[in-house]
């Protein structure tokens, strides 16, 4: 029984009539199959070697030489040709490859029979003898093939791959397999994620779980999913960021902490943003922001150094370098290059920074005092050139209601946001220890939220609980760790570097 794998030529009703009889082909293998005693689904395989670990050991075996070594290897059938009484199958595992090199008069008579039945895609064990064809293709030539699990759907095209995008986000188990970049990204995205936790650790933090599901949506300025817990019959949100937890187990006494978490925000969605998404979050009793900023700049150096081995990059076909030290530079500053105007002031009145704005073309609402003006005059202007990492510091009280107000500069906070390749990386504050402060803070925010703004912070009385008992100084970080992945990994969409991005549901055919 042969199939024929969907072609691009071919409309999308077409497609779907081959796939179905592809399908129905694979399904009659199966029936065979069982019919002869074949479970096509076994529960166990015991494999000798890595198909990785078998390249390595054989880099240099000359043409037509017969090792006389036995292995068992197993992967997907990834490609098959006959030539009469001599077949050869690709097996592949991760991202390595070995080729099957399979004469039927080597085969015991149940791997014969099993394999006229083999199709691409399928799962395949192989005991045999490891060699070298004439031709001086590593190979396995097999006594007894095993069937582990038969494909009932066929691989794309080889020729054309998966290029659908939402296709390669919607089926991720079909883009890893037959993408060899969707692999590395995920192994990079591994590799950060190790490196932050032995960096953290390394520093005497201490790795902890909250809450997911909470009363309050607290932590940050953002819009939340809504749920409902029916035994206690009660609003619940999933949470926007873990930040009020991770502090009150500060003020509980734990010096260090850190979680690595998943948090939710009920906004749109973009290149950058993905509604379910990967921080870290760390705070350190005793430290302040520019503690973070040397803390933040050894974890990116060291997630780089161990996901790709550099601190010198690429990113989009332009270099990036994370040799630091980071430039460090203030958001006034930043503002003032970009205007045009060194004389700006946050001491200026509303009208001052409503005129820069409407200079620059910069959307603003009535209620925004200069703080929130100068914010999002930075945004439009500056942001997104800044290219080699920058710490971007002194953020306006105003849009930093959790941050502790700068020693020195009466308007704005200790506050740094990490930008590289023209995007936040990491936000981070000298965090705010006084309750009566903080209690003004959250009371301003919810007279925003009267006033309209959906994003402003509600007012959490057990996280001001926790203050009242008394907090140390501190320093606190949140690092986006898809936008770093997707810097180190030198790819420009969010969902490239989330195994299962949030889709618009399917619509059923």
């Amino acid at each position: 029984m042969s199939e024929t794998p969907p072609t691009p030529d071919v409309t999308e009703g077409d497609e779907r009539t081959k796939l179905d009889e592809i399908v129905a082909t694979r399904r009659a293998k199966v029936e065979q199959l069982r019919d002869r005693g074949v479970e096509p689904y076994p529960v166990r395989f015991a494999p000798t070697t890595t198909v990785a670990d078998l390249v390595a050991a054989y880099p240099d075996l000359e043409p037509g030489t017969e090792t006389g070594d036995r292995v068992t290897v197993a992967g997907r059938v990834v490609a098959k040709r006959g030539m009469g009484r001599l077949s050869f199958l690709v097996l592949q595992e991760d991202d390595a490859q070995v080729q099957l090199f399979c004469p039927v008069k080597a085969l015991d008579e149940p791997s014969r029979d099993l394999l006229e039945l083999l199709d691409t895609g399928d799962w395949l064990g192989a005991e045999g003898e490891v060699l070298a064809t004439k031709t001086g293709e590593l190979s396995v030539k097999p006594a007894s093939l095993t069937l582990l699990g038969k494909g009932l759907r066929p691989l794309p095209d080889k020729w054309h791959g998966l290029s659908d995008t939402e296709a390669r986000f919607r089926q991720r188990e079909l883009d890893l397999t037959v993408n060899a970049d969707a692999r590395r990204v995920f192994r990079t995205r591994a590799a950060v994620l190790k490196a932050l936790r032995a960096e953290l650790d390394d520093r005497g933090y201490v790795e902890v779980e909250t809450p997911m599901l909470h009363p309050i949506p607290g932590g940050a300025a953002a819009k939340p999913f809504v749920t409902h817990h029916n035994a206690l019959d009660t609003d619940l949100y999933l949470r926007i960021a873990p930040e009020l937890y991770l502090k009150r187990l500060v003020a509980g006494g734990m010096r260090r902490v850190f979680e690595i978490n998943r948090s939710f925000r009920n906004e749109g969605m973009s290149p950058r943003h993905n509604p379910e998404f990967t921080m870290l979050e760390s705070y350190e009793a005793y430290a302040d922001y520019r503690d973070v900023m040397d803390l933040t700049e050894a974890l990116l150096q060291r997630a780089a150094l161990a996901a790709v081995g550099s601190l010198e990059l690429t990113y989009g076909g332009r270099p990036v370098s994370l040799a630091g030290p980071f430039r460090r530079v203030s958001l006034l500053d930043l503002v003032r290059e970009a205007t045009g105007r060194p004389e700006l002031s946050y001491d200026d009145d509303v009208a001052t920074w409503r005129e820069v704005c409407a200079a620059h073309e910069v959307l603003i609402e009535d209620a925004w005092g200069q703080g929130k003006l100068a914010l999002e005059v930075y945004e439009a202007l500056v942001e997104h050139t800044l290219w080699d990492p920058t710490f971007v510091i002194d953020y306006p009280v105003e849009v930093s209601p959790l941050a502790r107000r700068h020693r020195d500069l009466p308007h704005v906070t200790e506050r740094f946001e990490l930008i590289a390749v023209g995007r936040e990386h990491a936000n981070a504050f000298s965090e705010l220890t006084d309750p009566d402060d903080q209690r003004g803070r959250f009371e301003a925010q919810v007279r925003a939220k009267a006033a309209g703004d959906d994003e402003a912070m509600p007012l959490d009385e057990p996280y001001l609980r926790a203050m009242e008992l008394g907090m140390p100084p501190m320093g606190g970080l949140g690092v986006g760790v898809d936008r770093v992945v997707m810097l180190l990994a030198d790819v420009h969409n969010i969902r490239d570097v989330i195994l299962f991005p949030t889709l618009r549901p399917e619509v059923a055919p």
